[in-house]
């Protein structure tokens, strides 16, 4: 190993000089098959004599994924208005957060993964382009014949598909993030020029057609699903190989990236144009072929929307509803789970969840909560009509505030006889299957001797409460909503011990593509009934009614609909609510282009230091979020890397 990395010490000269970070042959452990090192492979030709050598540096290949179910390291989760951390608590706070705060630089920019610095708790990570330069490795040497004599064709093809994913996948997400890119499909020879290995960006339409190429070679390759349950889990496949296909033309076709005037004087050194300004339609249809082609391999290979059937505990229809939500999520490896990352499993319900009731004798802990919805997140679900609360004529919640007391009509949602704000009432089921709030129920399997969900666990969240500011000044919510959709129903807590139910972080489940697929539908074919059909399976299995249904009884705005604007601003809502904190709302505020106007709302919440009903439903400002267009669209490379590398130009506003 020690001599791997001496020998490459030198290629790492080099490639330092085009901002690769030098190979590193180690793989932190995770699940099943990941839980291996390539501990004795001396030199890159030892690593390709045999089939187990080989396959361990298959695995360092996997390593580099982004670590998307630790919200420390997903950028997704909190840099832009999901979640919120206590304002005077900064040993909360990270660099992911920090960008929603307003506290992104060029000098040491944070969440930097051009080069793994400042991430997490401000610790670096292994480099994205490492891990590209590692598959470049590996595909060099997997394609010559002679090398891996041990190993058969069909298995040689499904690694090489593995490695096509994952360098696919690798320039995608630096894509997402930074805007035009440069491409590495080979590395740089030890005896480059180096005038020669200044790497270039190159032009956005250049890099999704050569990314959706990798992704389509990958496809050819990998298998339709995993037969080894038991050993392979995680690994990619053909539906996955498609999946982010789709996710990534459907990110082309969206307004950053297609024909947005706003960077159509963003030029390399050599006065190329990266961003073409010129709109194309057309790429909504290919981005919609691609989405029906992903949903059609997961389809045929059993993945489809999870719904809670299979109950053995007297529940009610209510919680029912709100298993089918939560378990879309938390089930490992369920049924809509398209792609499991086994680099990564959800590691903070403990953040979610805060301690609870039952009947004020008993309680659940330890967790603490900090995770906290502002109000505005809160507002953003539909009311139980399903249609946005400022569109539905027959509820009212202009005086949101305002005190009512929960009936036993509502016990499973609110308990019986507590009295809460009216913005938590009349709400749609997926409201009460994400969110806690004070007074609000929180069913888990264990919240009574039966498992039923009469008398389960609930919420006190008011100054001096269990779950309130003044139990715990270490950790509290600080808007008085709390994240339960990422909460494992099947976890065990007590005040004394606790016993996390984790789960592979969802990359890719199958109501995210029936979203993508609608939202591809409606942009080429305006108020698309085709489109409807696929928002209404969703919201089937949220218990609600369909788009036409619910908008022509209930909305102030009955046709909505029926146009290609009415219904665009449908699905975004849509989307927005099903997809909540899962990091989908940040990349996909970005691609829409409607960061500017959401991502410059207040953040609110409840007076949490209230200690009565009337103190503590007072809404209380927190802070005053900004984003400065177009330079907050993505992030900066920093002044080190652009001034090493003469051929690098900085994105536009930095």
């Amino acid at each position: 190993m020690k001599k791997l990395l001496n020998q490459n010490r030198h290629i790492g000269k080099i490639y330092r000089v085009i901002m690769l970070m030098s190979i590193i042959i180690a793989i932190t452990s995770c699940k099943k098959y990941l839980d291996v090192v390539p501990d004795n492979v001396s030199t890159i030709d030892n690593a390709f004599k045999l089939r187990l050598e080989a396959e361990k540096y298959l695995f360092t290949l996997y390593s580099y994924l982004p670590k998307n179910g630790d919200g420390w390291y997903n950028p997704g989760m909190t840099a832009a208005d999901e979640i919120w951390y206590p304002q005077n608590d900064q040993a909360q706070w990270h660099a992911a957060f920090r960008i929603a705060e307003g506290q992104q630089n060029k000098a040491a920019p944070y969440f930097n993964d051009w080069t793994g610095a400042n991430k997490g708790q401000n610790v670096t990570t292994k480099p994205i382009w490492g891990g590209i330069r590692n598959c470049n490795v590996f595909l060099e040497n997997m394609a010559d014949q002679t090398k891996v004599p041990d190993i058969t064709p069909a298995e040689r093809s499904r690694w090489i598909g593995e490695a096509l994913f994952l360098k696919a996948f690798y320039h995608y997400y630096m894509l997402r993030m930074y805007g035009p890119i440069p491409l590495i499909n080979t590395n740089v020879p030890v005896d480059a020029d180096l005038a020669g290995a200044y790497v270039k960006r190159k032009p956005i339409d250049e890099c999704v057609s050569t990314i959706s190429n990798w992704f389509d070679e990958a496809a050819k390759l990998l298998p339709d699903r995993i037969q080894d349950e038991n050993t392979q889990m995680g690994r990619v496949t053909k539906p996955i190989a498609l999946a982010m296909k789709a996710k990534l033309l459907i990110m082309s076709a969206s307004p950053l990236f297609n024909g947005n005037s706003d960077f159509a004087n963003f030029r390399d050194k050599e006065g190329n144009i990266l961003f073409n300004p010129s709109y194309d339609p057309q790429k909504w249809i290919i981005a919609r072929d691609a989405v029906k082609a992903a949903i059609d391999a997961a389809t045929n290979n059993g993945f489809r929307l999870y719904n809670y059937t299979n109950d053995g505990l007297g529940l009610s229809d209510t919680t029912k509803t709100q298993l089918s939500i939560r378990n879309a999520i938390t089930k490992k490896y369920g049924v809509e789970c398209v792609w499991g990352n086994a680099q990564s499993y959800f590691v903070n319900e403990w953040l979610c969840m805060p301690p609870t009731e039952d009947n004020g004798v008993n309680g659940r802990g330890p967790g603490s909560g900090v995770w906290a919805p502002p109000i505005k997140i809160a507002k953003l679900f539909y009311t139980s009509n399903g249609v946005p609360i400022e569109e539905d004529k027959t509820l009212d919640f202009t005086k949101y505030s305002q005190l009512r007391t929960a009936t036993d009509k509502e016990r499973f949602y609110i308990k019986n006889g507590f009295t809460t704000a009216r913005l938590n009432f009349d709400r749609e089921p997926r409201f009460y299957a994400d969110l806690g709030f004070d007074g609000s129920i929180w069913y888990m399997k264990d919240g009574n001797d039966r498992g039923n969900d009469e008398n389960n666990f609930y919420v006190k969240a008011k100054n001096g409460d269990k779950a309130g500011f003044g139990n715990d000044f270490r950790n509290w919510s600080e808007t008085g909503y709390f994240i339960k959709k990422l909460v494992n129903w099947e976890s065990t807590t007590n005040n004394n011990s606790v016993v996390w139910r984790q789960f592979p972080w969802p990359e890719v489940r199958m109501a995210d593509l029936y979203l993508l697929y609608a939202e591809a539908e409606n942009e080429v074919n305006g108020g698309s009934t085709l489109a409807i059909q696929y928002l209404d399976r969703i919201r089937t299995r949220a218990g609600l009614k369909g788009i036409v249904e619910s908008w022509t009884a209930y909305s102030s705005n009955p046709r909505k609909y029926s146009s290609k604007e009415g219904l665009r601003a449908i699905i975004h809502r849509e989307r927005t609510i099903e997809m909540m904190f899962e990091g989908q709302r940040f990349w996909d505020l970005r691609r829409w282009k409607e960061a500017p106007e959401e991502l410059q709302k207040d953040i609110t919440g409840w007076n949490i230091i209230g200690k009565t009903d009337a103190t503590y439903y007072q809404e209380r400002f927190i802070f005053s979020q900004r984003f400065i267009a177009p330079r907050d669209y993505f992030w900066p490379i920093g002044d080190y890397d652009t001034r090493r590398n003469t051929n690098l130009v900085e994105n536009p506003g930095w």
